[in-house]
């Protein structure tokens, strides 16, 4: 498989040069030339495989440059620290399912792509005999599984910038307590899209690019995509174990979303041959994507625009990913992207109401929206009816994932944190406080090491500049 940019001016490259690259040198996304069909045989021959099996199958479609047997060992290192399931499914009643995709090192969704995208970085640095400057940008998650992941890791330094009191407690203290000289934090003044910004525009400039190494692990990053689809996989295979006709049987997926990369994960996952009716956006009060998928219209919202809610690793109002898959939906005319961003830079929104039957036809997705009040209930729906405690995030893809329940196919909900991390909102929900570990209550304690900017690019660059890994 070779990559190519969304937006056309990128010859075709592979797996090992697109994941050092993060954006295209167009400003465009990575995306494969073409994605592979799996058939359903394969699919049956995949049923017996542990997680990190199945992972080195998938993401073996995808680097196909690099040697299955190293990929095969990178997956097992990745998930060796997961329970033996590594992603488990459990049913919550109402016809609803959740896919557990946070029993990593910081407990959340993103730690699944982070922990490979951790070994196969190392790896291909090591191949090549060079260095990377990582350049990232987190509302919550993706800041402390990037760091995690990358911590020590020989010819990699990890700059994350995240924004000031837009974060969880618990968040902040797994980023700022981590003290390895390659990871860097800082807080910058405004919200999640002013980071997104700063990274893009970093990484659009070529020539700063290459003279400080820059890379990406945001899910711009197309190996993130790559490693998310593999649950998709999983999750329908669990699913269906029971069945005694599983050949094509349809299940729906619901998936919280911010950036739009783990429900493009599931539009991969789909287009490959995996047997998925829907994919349900569920978003919450910064709802632009869901605006998208209702009428056709995108839209996104100024910094002040953006609310700071109960589920803050969904404050986002630009889904950088969301290019990828306008990218398939004007047929992979790159000419066609640059003009609807040209539209959104001109006017602010661009209009493709005339393409919204093929949303949720051709592509199956569709999208809701959940308020603080929706969490809040849902949390304790959940909880009152013997099923746990939930995450506000994951509360939101319940929410969502109700309105869309049909007869005969299973709702599969992607959990995407434990509740460890948002005390504050489940002491609101059902009046529990989360019994935390001595290891987390040590997290909550520890000193934490972070510098505060304004958003100031050159201020940004200066500091890159100094503390660079070449």
């Amino acid at each position: 498989m070779q990559f190519i940019s969304t937006r056309g001016g990128m010859s075709p490259v592979s797996f090992s040069e697109v994941l050092l690259e993060g954006l295209a040198p167009d400003g465009g996304l990575a995306v494969p030339d073409a994605l592979p069909r799996i058939s359903a045989e394969t699919l049956e021959t995949w049923r017996a495989l542990t997680y990190p099996q199945l992972a080195a199958e998938v993401i073996g479609l995808f680097a196909t440059d690099i040697p299955r047997e190293d990929i095969a060992r990178m997956t097992e290192a990745a998930y060796a620290e997961f329970p033996d399931a590594v992603v488990p499914l459990r049913t919550i009643g109402g016809g609803l399912t959740l896919v557990g995709l946070s029993e990593g090192p910081t407990l959340a969704f993103k730690d699944l792509a982070m922990q490979f995208l951790g070994q196969v970085l190392e790896y291909v640095l090591e191949k090549k005999g060079t260095t990377l400057n990582i350049l990232g940008a987190t509302s919550g998650d993706t800041g402390s599984a990037a760091e995690y992941a990358l911590r020590g890791k020989q010819g990699v330094s990890v700059t994350m910038l995240s924004p000031q009191g837009r974060m969880s407690d618990f968040q902040r203290a797994q980023m700022y307590s981590l003290q390895d000289e390659n990871i860097h934090n800082i807080a910058i003044e405004g919200v999640f899209d002013d980071c997104q910004n700063l990274v893009k525009e970093l990484a659009g400039d070529v020539d700063f690019k290459r003279e400080t190494r820059l890379g990406a692990v945001n899910s711009i990053n197309l190996a993130r995509i790559a490693a998310q689809s593999v649950y998709y996989f999983w999750a329908w295979l669990r699913a269906t174990d029971a069945l005694p006709e599983r050949e094509g049987f349809e299940v729906s997926f619901t998936v919280p979303s911010g950036n739009f990369g783990n429900i493009l994960s599931g539009f991969f996952a789909k287009q490959m041959g995996v047997p998925i009716r829907r994919l349900v956006l569920a978003a919450n009060e910064n709802n632009v994507l869901d605006e998208y998928f209702r009428t056709g219209i995108y839209r996104p919202r100024s910094s002040d625009e953006t609310l700071a809610t109960s589920s803050p690793s969904m404050d986002i109002s630009k889904a950088s990913n969301l290019e990828r898959f306008i990218f398939d939906l004007v047929g992979r005319d790159p000419q066609r992207v640059v003009a609807a961003w040209g539209e959104l830079a001109e006017q602010g929104f661009f209009d493709m109401s005339a393409d919204l039957d093929r949303f949720t036809g051709e592509f199956g997705i569709v999208s809701g929206t959940s308020t603080h009040a929706d969490r809040l209930a849902t949390i304790r729906s959940v909880h009152e009816a013997g099923f746990g405690i939930i995450d506000p995030h994951t509360a939101d893809g319940v929410k969502v994932a109700r309105d869309y329940v049909e007869d005969g196919v299973p709702m599969l909900v992607l959990e995407t944190a434990k509740p460890e991390k948002f005390a504050e909102t489940i002491r609101e929900a059902i009046g529990v406080e989360i019994d935390y570990s001595d290891e987390l209550r040590e997290l909550l304690a520890a000193p934490q090491r972070v510098v505060d900017q304004s958003g100031d690019a050159a201020e940004l660059r200066a500091y890159i500049q100094a503390h660079a890994v070449l």
